[in-house]
């Protein structure tokens, strides 16, 4: 069937069926990332049924974000050459199969493969594509869109969190995944409400590659005679498509990207071990199973208020313009939590670190694809975001396991957590510093420039004060010689 030609909208609708596309994210979100957390209330459960300590039974959450963000860029890629609605419905079929496959799992290893890569892999194909998707229908009001669209992993991960555990009790850990399994299936759903939407700033088609400016006049009326079989227009393009790919990633030799990608590196591995360790660090402590499934709820309710409270306050114009400097304020306030952490060792102590860092891992998560449109544009922002969560996936994978080597190491939890809040605190710090350097390096360049044109400015009075002062002289000469003839006539 013939695809229907899109019309090109000037700008973001912000509105309409935008807000359908961020309830289709909403949804993502709880069937990606919320279910994501919620396999942490399984790791008491396959860590006493098969026998292994924590670090080999941390590798399973860790492949599952790991898988997400390693393969983000190729859900961005099939969004953006394929279409969005089958990147996301074929994520949904895979990661379902993927939770249904570790329902039957008889060791670790395969719950690496299904749990771990299967369904990761399916979440990857569905979260940057509808993520990016926000992006495009959205301008003035990107950041509370986002905002509401990522509450749904704080949301999911309040519901889910005791239904998981209630599940688990009821039919094992077996027959709660199975559950997942069908829930996940949703997500099929969820990619049949990302409609497109073209945008006159977004990249042009192959078929619209004779229209672009850099094709000289002369090369493109030779190239409409021929046949489109030819040779010549073949090799054409190919370095037309070459052309175009490497400018739908040129944003990767940008500096403001590139801090920003070591930020998220250092962010990314301080925030994952703590969504697989605070169930289990809790009931170290003498906190009851639904008490320690109960934090994990109180940190996902929260985290839809920051997810909210930010992308509205963000919005604002007092703060628009300084939207950097509260993402690395969200991202250093949880780096604070995680560095206290060790200290809290009872249920009512426990319950402030979460409401206070469910607060902020949601304004941040929710600045992430905010801050990132801002230094790439619209445009990028669906390839920009993969780069982006690709970045996560090496934190992701390493980060669990090397803290369940402390605890196995020191038999507490204290270093871990402490690695985790320094992580994060040195990631805030690395993107303040160098917004500073840049806003110092603009000042300084300011003041040259003021300098070199207030030296114009009195280059230019002097020539022409000179000028004036050139022809009154000449005027006193000719005046004085004139005068001085009338005088000898005399």
């Amino acid at each position: 069937m013939a695809s229907r030609r899109r019309a090109r909208h000037a700008s973001p609708p912000d509105g309409g069926w935008g807000w359908m596309i961020v309830a289709g994210c909403f949804l993502v979100t709880i069937c990606t990332r919320a279910v994501t957390r919620c396999i942490s209330i399984f790791f008491v459960e396959f860590q006493a049924y098969f026998g292994q300590d924590y670090a080999r039974t941390a590798w399973i959450h860790s492949i599952v974000d790991c898988a997400t963000m390693l393969c983000a860029p190729l859900g961005s890629l099939i969004s953006n050459h394929v279409s969005c609605q089958v990147g996301i419905m074929l994520g949904g079929l895979l990661a379902s199969t993927g939770l249904i496959l570790s329902s039957f799992a008889t060791s670790l290893e395969h719950l690496y493969l299904s749990l771990g890569v299967l369904t990761g892999l399916g979440f990857a194909l569905c979260y940057s594509p509808a993520i990016a998707m926000v992006g495009k229908y959205f301008n003035k009001r990107k950041a509370l869109a986002y905002g509401i669209a990522m509450s749904g992993s704080g949301i999911g991960t309040f519901i889910l969190a005791p239904v998981v555990q209630l599940l688990i009790e009821q039919f094992s850990w077996r027959g709660a995944l199975l559950i997942l399994g069908g829930f996940v299936l949703n997500l099929c759903v969820c990619g049949a409400l990302m409609r497109p939407i073209a945008l006159k700033e977004d990249r042009k088609t192959a078929p619209e590659f004779l229209e672009q400016d850099y094709v000289p006049k002369a090369q493109k009326r030779d190239l409409k005679r021929m046949s489109i079989c030819s040779p010549l227009i073949k090799v054409w393009s190919h370095e037309c498509l070459c052309y175009c790919s490497w400018k739908e990633y040129d944003f990767l030799l940008m500096p403001d990207f590139m801090v920003l990608a070591v930020s998220i590196l250092f962010m990314a591995y301080g925030c994952s071990p703590l969504f697989v360790y605070l169930v289990p660090y809790a009931l170290s402590v003498g906190v009851s199973h639904h008490q320690a499934a109960f934090l994990m709820s109180i940190l996902g309710v929260i985290d839809i208020i920051g997810n909210i409270t930010f992308g509205w306050l963000t919005d604002r114009r007092c703060l628009k313009k300084h939207r950097h400097f509260c993402y690395l304020f969200a991202v250093g306030m949880d780096g604070l939590c995680c560095l206290f952490l060790p200290v809290l060792q009872n249920f009512p102590l426990l319950v402030p670190f979460s409401f206070t860092f469910g607060y902020f891992d949601g304004a941040y998560v929710t600045l992430i694809p905010v801050v990132t449109a801002d230094v790439v544009g619209t445009s990028s922002l669906s390839s920009a975001l993969g780069v982006m969560y690709f970045l996560h996936a090496v934190p992701y994978l390493v980060s669990p396991p090397v803290a369940g080597w402390l605890v196995d190491t020191t038999g507490s939890y204290t270093a871990s957590f402490l690695l985790c809040g320094f992580s994060m605190i040195f990631s805030s710090v690395l993107l303040c510093f160098a917004r500073l350097a840049k806003k110092i390096k603009r000042a300084h360049l300011q003041s040259l420039t003021n300098d070199t044109g207030t030296k114009q400015h009195v280059w230019t009075n002097g020539a022409i004060a000179y000028s004036v002062t050139a022809e009154l002289d000449q005027k006193n000469v000719e005046f004085f010689a004139a005068d001085t003839n009338s005088y000898s006539n005399r």
